[in-house]
């Protein structure tokens, strides 16, 4: 269905595709693994029309096309789910569906015809979407589906999907996986692009790997393991389990009592109390959208509680800004990079500084920022955190996601806080990747820091926690020994099963 020949792709110095050739056969699922920066997305926004290859050549169906923009692209059947949702949140799924190809003239929209044909669409593929909805009324894992109806509306038989996992419940990922199932029964062809191992050997049935811009190997998805994907991937051995003694917590460090949080539609958190203390990680496990967030901004001052109370080394910050928090030594690793991390058309010296930009040395006297001391942070953070490409004069936006999360994370582990509030820390983020920021939340709790981690991963979070609770509907429902307790039984906790 598709063949790349020797595609290159550079913006200015910076190759992202070198010599990319690979091919994905009509009918099937194919997965594009590789690091943070390997070339995955762009070699597909290729594919899209997003970017024109400097050199190479795109077969698709057969014939050798010339693919200039998605309009291109669009017109051949092929249709692109990105990473990071296209959807306009005060309007319908139809709406949404609709915009750009629209039905009926701009002066009479034929929403009643859209409407029929999405719920069709929905219905033919089990998708259960409403096409009168408001988006920002939907869970995530619903606003992936209406990506996907969005492609499937514009006739795509070719998918592309990008990290279509990476904000989804354990269980919103097995009805999506059903979901794939189906189109391929159906005919279509999909291209996944993702990190997760073992939901590549779930779903796929060919695998593509690349590393530094370049294709390394394809290989059946049915012989082969986690293992060897992940030396290809990285070119190494990566050890895909979490090592770590046991947890000597010492005094509480955060103590939350009774804390009551306002989300967008009414509380988001409900009356929650625990502690953590130094020495430990507390992990939280739910799915999203049960009051995470919420609690995670409230403790991090992005939010003010509307009742109960906050204490850190015993003092009460119930409701102190931002700057007064990490003033005392909490850092905060928000789950939506783009939204709370980064400045995105700013600098990695300038997002390096986020935070810190008053403090000694990087700020000098008279306000005037010290060049050399801010040289010297982001070159550190850069070297130990491995954020590529290794230039500082680059944009944030003009990096993976899996960097810009290497970037935050570095920036974080900079301040050398007393308690850590961290969010999804591995999302979208590659294998090699995963290990080093694992093993830092580990070396960060082994020096008598206060961790609480949020994560969608129940691998994740059971494996790095030293206690777990565990959130629905904004309460805290229980507290498990991660150690012993099953997913089967993390997840009826979760659901309300």
């Amino acid at each position: 269905m598709l063949e790349l020949k020797n595609i290159k792709k550079a913006f200015g110095d910076c190759v992202a595709n070198e010599d990319v050739s690979l091919t994905v056969h009509k009918g099937t699922i194919h997965a594009i693994v590789g690091e943070n920066g390997a070339g995955k997305s762009t070699a597909m926004k290729v594919v899209y029309g997003f970017y024109n290859p400097d050199q190479g050549e795109i077969i698709f169906d057969g014939k050798p096309v010339t693919i200039r923009n998605p309009h291109d692209a669009i017109a051949l059947g092929i249709g692109m789910v990105h990473q990071h949702f296209m959807l306009v949140d005060n309007m319908s799924v139809a709406e949404n569906i609709i915009l750009g190809a629209e039905t009926g003239s701009a002066a009479n929209l034929d929403l009643d015809r859209a409407n029929a044909e999405i719920k069709k669409l929905s219905d033919d593929l089990k998708l259960n979407i409403d096409p009168h909805a408001l988006i920002e009324d939907l869970s995530v894992g619903q606003q992936q589906r209406v990506e996907l109806l969005k492609a499937l509306y514009r006739n795509a038989n070719f998918l592309i999907l990008d990290e279509p996992t990476a904000v989804l419940s354990p269980q919103e990922v097995e009805e999506f996986f059903a979901i794939l199932r189906r189109m391929k029964e159906q005919g279509k062809t999909i291209v996944i692009i993702t990190h997760k191992l073992e939901e590549v050997l779930a779903i796929s049935d060919e695998v593509t790997v690349m590393r530094d811009g370049k294709t390394v190997g394809m290989v059946k998805t049915s012989e082969t393991n986690t293992q060897e994907l992940a030396r290809m991937i990285v070119g190494r051995d990566v050890l895909l389990r979490v090592e770590k003694t046991g947890a000597t917590p010492a005094a509480i460090v955060l103590d939350l009592n009774d804390l009551v949080v306002m989300g967008r539609n009414g509380v988001a958190v409900g009356g929650v109390s625990f502690e953590v203390r130094a020495g430990e990680i507390v992990g939280i496990a739910g799915i999203e959208g049960n009051g995470q967030t919420e609690l995670i901004e409230a403790l991090a001052g992005l939010t003010k509680p509307a009742s109960g109370s906050v204490e850190f080394e015993g003092k009460d910050i119930t409701g102190n800004s931002a700057r007064d928090i990490k003033e005392l030594g909490i850092a905060h690793i928000p789950e939506d990079r783009h939204k709370r991390g980064l400045l995105l058309n700013s600098d990695l010296y300038e997002n390096s500084i986020l935070g810190v930009h008053y403090r000694a040395p990087i700020a000098a006297a008279a306000g005037v920022l010290n060049s050399a001391a801010i040289e010297k942070r982001v070159g550190e953070i850069i070297e130990e955190f491995d954020v590529r490409p290794p230039n500082p004069e680059l944009t944030a936006r003009s990096l993976s996601g899996g960097n810009q999360q290497k970037l935050i994370i570095g920036r974080e582990f900079e301040l050398d806080p007393k308690l850590l509030l961290v969010s999804q820390p591995t999302r979208g983020v590659d294998i090699g990747a995963i290990e080093f920021i694992h093993r830092k939340l580990i070396e960060l709790r082994d020096k008598g820091r206060a961790v609480l981690l949020v994560s969608a991963e129940l691998e994740e979070v059971t494996a790095l926690a030293d206690r777990l609770l565990v959130i629905r509907e904004g309460k805290i429902v229980g507290e498990i020994d991660p150690k012993t307790a099953t997913f089967e039984e993390i997840g009826l906790m979760m659901t309300g099963g």
